[in-house]
């Protein structure tokens, strides 16, 4: 019973990441569906500016990734103040007010005023769903695959962490399906409906997070912080199970997480500082940070918002490309599935990051190689286009074989209960900090230095991956509360709650004697 409960709260959650596809924060379904709109004739009718239509384009792509970033910073205070479940709520209440305005467009102005309500909307999920996630599933469940990032990383156990919030890149690769297949049908209607139906369809899964909402419990570790130690070993006795073996370790899981949560409360602080405060929270905050930063540094979102015109700088027609693009987004969602299920939480987390890293310095040489060599306005050669496209297909599959998932596990996993909310959220801002640069510049850039933009992919990826390999930790299999281990942290839980008790009995025992 408590299987089958964890995995209906990962799966309900990660609807979340249906409105969004983020490899450590894109958008799913926006993601997979702009890329479509934007190649529309009726969308760049719309628009009614062909001369400067590039950087438009871009601009409606910035837009939604930039207000991700604002909802994203704020996010980790609404979760502290609200708790996970409200916060998850209102991001579905902002979501459906954005993507109304988006679909109801009359003019670009209103088209870009949803694309930031609708981005920051986005940026509220992408942080408090995986946040919510971790902290109501159990180590021992592959259900803690299907958790939301800051949720999912407190609810998780140890064990399949990597499964459960892994799960969060797959419900993303899904939405990116359903985008990519929606946008190829979209392209043979006529005239605004075009656009404003591939659009309009992302109501349906935030009117479903929001009403389902209120059926989800409570994150436990939040209760905890709230004093509401009742209702917090309620949840977890409920997510484990009834029977007497999953009642035992719930109990124990419990008596953990409340002497950790004690302790943190006695030392925590809501400043940013906290983040540097020590050598042990800075590398955390490094690596939290460094591993969503890494993830743009892949170009897969490159490819999953400008796919349509990366595969027209190849030589294919539009009606041709969306079709790509549409085969495209099933490669990383089927690799994915077997990467979580199967191999993340049994090689860990660095290894899959250096082979990510090493794997994209190869796939964007060739590319280049490829689009140098073979300029499509000049060369028929479909040999060398057929090969492009692969080495395209190919940055997916190594995409979701490292920093798809992965980037979503560490970045969550790596804090302590009392700085968690805050740095996932800035680790989320700072993955949405690049992909608004990137989604401003990676069109332009590919429509007028075509094969050198690769080159910045290239040089990027293999700087990530010196870095992986000197300053990641492995952190698989790691309880969140045994993270301090891996961190070296100065403070232990233990510790911190004995000498308090034994504070405390000393200032009774003085009281006592002066009486």
């Amino acid at each position: 019973m408590g299987r089958v409960y964890n995995i209906a709260i990962a799966v309900f959650c990660a609807i979340g990441k249906l409105l969004h596809y983020r490899p450590l924060s894109q958008t799913f379904y926006d993601s997979g569906i702009i890329s479509s709109v934007i190649t529309f004739s009726a969308f760049q009718s719309f628009v009614n500016n062909p001369s400067d239509y590039d950087s438009l384009s871009g601009a409606v792509v910035s837009t939604f990734t930039g207000g991700c970033f604002f909802g994203a910073a704020g996010a980790g205070w609404v979760n502290d103040k609200f708790g996970r479940r409200l916060t998850v709520q209102l991001g579905a209440l902002v979501a459906l007010w954005g993507c109304a305005m988006q679909a109801g467009a009359n003019n670009f102005a209103c088209m870009l005023i949803g694309r930031i309500v609708a981005g920051f909307a986005i940026g509220i999920l992408s942080m408090t769903v995986p946040l919510y996630n971790v902290s109501i599933h159990r180590a021992n469940y592959w259900t803690l695959m299907f958790r939301s990032w800051p949720i999912q990383t407190e609810i998780a156990p140890a064990k399949h962490r990597g499964f459960v919030v892994g799960l969060t890149q797959q419900m993303i690769g899904i939405g990116f399906i359903v985008a990519n297949w929606v946008g190829y049908g979209c392209q043979f209607l006529h005239g605004n409906t075009q656009w404003r139906l591939a659009l309009g369809i992302q109501l349906a899964p935030a009117f479903l997070l929001l009403i389902g909402a209120p059926f989800m419990p409570r994150s436990p570790r939040w209760l905890l912080e709230q004093g509401r130690d009742t209702e917090a070993y309620a949840v977890v006795r409920k997510l484990h199970g009834s029977s007497a073996q999953e009642q035992a370790a719930s109990d124990r899981e419990f008596a953990e997480m409340r002497e950790t949560i004690a302790a943190e409360k006695l030392v925590r602080s809501r400043s940013l500082h906290d983040l540097w405060a020590t050598r042990g929270m800075l590398r955390r905050t490094l690596v939290a940070v460094g591993v969503q930063v890494f993830g743009q540094y892949s170009g897969i979102n490159v490819i999953n918002y400008f796919g349509p015109s990366m595969y027209k700088a190849l030589g294919l027609s539009a009606g041709q490309s969306l079709l790509v693009q549409g085969i495209y987004g099933a490669v990383g969602p089927i690799t994915n599935f077997f990467f979580i299920t199967l191999i993340l939480d049994a090689v860990g987390r660095k290894k899959p990051l250096m082979f990510g890293a090493g794997s994209f310095v190869v796939t964007y040489s060739v590319l280049t190689a490829i689009v140098a060599c073979f300029p499509p306005d000049e060369s028929t050669n479909h040999a060398a286009q057929r090969a492009g496209i692969a080495m395209i297909f190919m940055t997916s599959i190594f995409f979701s074989l490292s920093f798809g998932p992965v980037s979503w596990v560490l970045a969550s996993e790596v804090f302590p209960t009392r700085t968690r909310s805050i740095g996932t959220s800035v680790a989320t801002c700072a993955n949405w900090a690049f992909n608004v640069l990137f989604s401003q510049v990676s069109n332009l850039a590919i429509n007028n230095i075509s094969w050198r933009y690769y080159l910045v992919f290239i040089c990027l990826n293999a700087v990530d991956f010196v870095v992986i390999a000197l300053f990641f930790p492995e952190t698989k299999g790691k309880t969140l509360e045994q993270m301090a281990e891996v961190f070296g942290d100065e403070v232990k839980s233990h510790d911190v709650v004995e000498a308090d008790v034994k504070e405390r009995v000393e200032h009774h025992e003085l009281g006592v004697g002066k009486s």
